[in-house]
C-alpha cells in the first residue's frame, strides 16, 4: 500500500464535501423507506391546508396532545396543540429548561401551489360545463394541463353548515382536467414563450358534457352539474362564494425509480418538512427546551393573512406561553432559537446551468442547511449569522445527521423567500433547514428519501 504524502493529509484534515448517503451509511436505506411510507400516506391525507390540519391534528392527539389551554398550568413533558382557523397549527411540548432560556421553534408550511376556484366559477360554453380558476402560488401553466385532477374544499352554506367537498380521490370518483391544444393546431400556441404558453385564464376545468333534459333551459350542462353538487353536497351556485376549494392533481404519492430511492407526489413543498418535523415533535419525550412547532399557511403568496407567518398569530401564541411561566416575553424570543423548514431546490443535471454546482444541493446528500434565501442581492433574505449555523450545525453533527449547504440556483437566475424572515423580525435567531426537491411547484415533485429521513433526524437533533 503506498505511503499517504503530506498534501494527501492535508486535504483530508482541511477540506469537506457532504457525502453521498447511499455510498457512506447504506444501512440508512431500510430506515429511510420505512419512514417514507408514514409520508407518503400523509401526503395522501393532506392536499390542502385544512386537510393538512386535520391529519396533524389526528396524529397530535394519538400521541397525547391535548388543546391548548392559556390558563392551565403546564409541567415539563406536557404536550399541546393550537388550532388557528382551521387551517395553521402550532404543537408544544414543554421543557426541562426555564422560558426564558429560549424556545426551540420550528416552522415549516402546509399550504402549496395549486389552482383556486373563482368566486363564480360555474359556466356553460359550447355544451361543456366548466370551472374558471385562479392559480395560487408560484406555478408553470402548462404544467396543469392535461393531468388527472381533483376537487377538495370545504363549503358554509347559507344556514352555516359546513360541507367538506372531495371528488377524485376515491378509485371509484370522476376526475377533472385543464385541456391543452393537440400539435395538429397549436402552430400559432407554440410561437408564445413559455411561460404565456397556457395563460391564466385558459386554467379552465372540464366538469361535464351532458345536458339536463329540457328543452326550455339555456344552459343544460351547466344546470346538470349543479344538479348533481346539490345531490351529493346540498349546494347551490351561490354557495360558491361562501367556499374555499381547491384543484389539485388527483394522483397518489408513489415510490420513483427502479430502486424505489425516491417519493415522488404533488404538495412535497413543503409538506415534506412539516411531516417530518411532526414526527420529531410527537417523539420528543422530554426536551430541555420548549419546542413550538408550527405549521403554517399562505407561504406561498408571501405569509400574508392571519393564518400566514406575516401575521401575529405565533408571537400571540408565544406570549402567552411566557405569561404563563411568568417570564418576560423579550427575554424569551431573544434566546430563541428557530428552524425555517422549507425546502431548496436540487441540483438537476439537466438543467444545470442554472446553478452554480459547489453551492448547490443534491439528493441523497442529506437536509440543506441554506444560510440565506431571497433574490439577487439577498432581497427579502433573512440571512443566519455565523453563530446561528455554528449552533444548528453542531446540534446535526452530534447527532450524526447528514447535512449539506444549499443556495436556490445561481445568483441572478431566481431566488426565492420563506418564513425565515417573518420569525427573525420577532427578534429570534432563524435559519433555514430543509430537504431539496426535484421539479418543485410542479404537480408531481421529486425528492429522496434518504434526504427526508435525515432532515427528520435534525429536527429530533434540534428539538434534543
Amino acid at each position: 500500500m503506498a505511503k499517504r504524502t503530506k498534501g494527501q493529509d492535508l486535504v483530508e484534515k482541511l477540506t469537506w464535501s457532504a457525502p453521498n448517503i447511499g455510498k457512506e451509511a447504506p444501512k440508512q436505506t431500510s430506515k429511510a423507506n420505512k419512514f417514507c411510507e408514514g409520508y407518503k400516506q400523509f401526503l395522501n391525507e393532506a392536499k390542502t391546508e385544512r386537510e393538512c390540519v386535520t391529519a396533524i391534528v389526528y396524529r397530535l392527539s394519538k400521541a397525547g396532545y391535548r388543546p391548548y389551554d392559556k390558563h392551565a398550568v403546564y409541567q415539563p413533558g406536557d404536550k399541546v396543540y393550537y388550532v388557528n382557523r382551521k387551517k395553521s397549527v402550532i404543537a408544544t411540548t414543554f421543557g426541562e429548561e426555564p422560558m426564558e432560556e429560549g424556545l426551540r421553534l420550528n416552522g415549516a408550511h402546509i399550504d402549496s401551489p395549486r389552482l383556486d376556484l373563482k368566486p363564480n366559477p360555474l359556466y356553460e360554453k359550447d355544451d361543456m360545463a366548466l370551472f374558471k380558476t385562479h392559480y395560487y402560488g408560484g406555478i408553470r401553466k402548462y404544467q396543469w394541463t392535461a393531468i388527472p385532477l381533483a376537487i377538495h374544499g370545504v363549503v358554509v352554506k347559507k344556514n352555516g353548515e359546513i360541507v367538506n367537498v372531495v371528488i377524485g380521490e376515491d378509485e371509484r370518483d370522476p376526475v377533472f382536467c385543464v385541456t391543452d391544444l393537440l400539435p395538429h393546431l397549436a402552430a400559432k400556441q407554440n410561437e408564445r414563450k413559455l411561460g404565456d404558453g397556457i395563460r391564466g385564464e385558459e386554467l379552465n376545468v372540464v366538469i361535464g358534457s351532458l345536458p339536463y333534459q329540457d328543452e326550455e333551459i339555456k344552459e343544460p350542462v351547466k344546470l346538470l352539474a349543479l344538479q348533481m353538487l346539490y345531490e351529493k353536497y346540498g349546494m347551490t351556485e351561490a354557495d360558491f362564494y361562501r367556499a374555499e376549494i381547491e384543484i389539485v392533481p388527483a394522483f397518489k404519492a408513489v415510490d420513483v425509480g427502479l430502486d424505489r430511492s425516491m417519493v415522488g407526489a404533488y404538495g412535497q413543498d413543503d409538506r415534506v418538512c412539516a411531516y417530518t418535523a411532526l414526527m420529531a415533535e410527537i417523539e420528543m419525550e422530554n426536551p430541555a427546551h420548549t419546542t413550538v412547532t408550527i405549521f403554517a399557511d399562505k407561504e406561498e403568496i408571501g405569509s400574508e393573512g392571519n393564518t400566514g407567518l406575516n401575521s401575529d398569530f405565533v408571537l400571540h401564541y408565544v406570549e402567552d406561553l411566557a405569561e404563563q411561566a411568568g417570564a418576560d416575553i423579550r427575554t424569551v424570543l431573544r434566546n430563541s432559537l428557530c428552524l425555517s423548514s422549507d425546502v431548496n431546490a436540487a441540483y438537476d443535471p439537466t438543467f444545470a446551468d442554472v446553478f452554480e454546482p459547489k453551492n448547490a444541493s443534491y439528493i441523497n446528500r442529506g437536509c440543506v442547511l441554506t444560510k440565506y434565501t431571497g433574490a439577487r442581492g439577498k432581497s427579502g433574505s433573512n440571512d443566519a449569522s455565523a453563530e446561528t449555523m455554528a449552533k444548528v450545525i453542531a446540534m446535526m453533527d452530534a447527532e450524526g445527521v447528514y447535512w449539506q449547504a444549499g443556495e436556490l440556483g445561481a445568483v441572478d437566475a431566481g431566488g426565492g423567500g420563506t418564513i425565515a424572515k417573518f420569525v427573525s423580525h420577532m427578534d429570534v435567531d432563524t435559519v433555514d433547514l430543509g430537504v431539496p426537491v426535484l421539479s418543485m411547484h410542479s404537480p408531481f415533485e421529486l425528492t429522496a428519501k434518504l434526504d427526508v429521513f435525515n432532515t427528520y433526524k435534525a429536527f429530533k437533533a434540534f428539538y434534543k
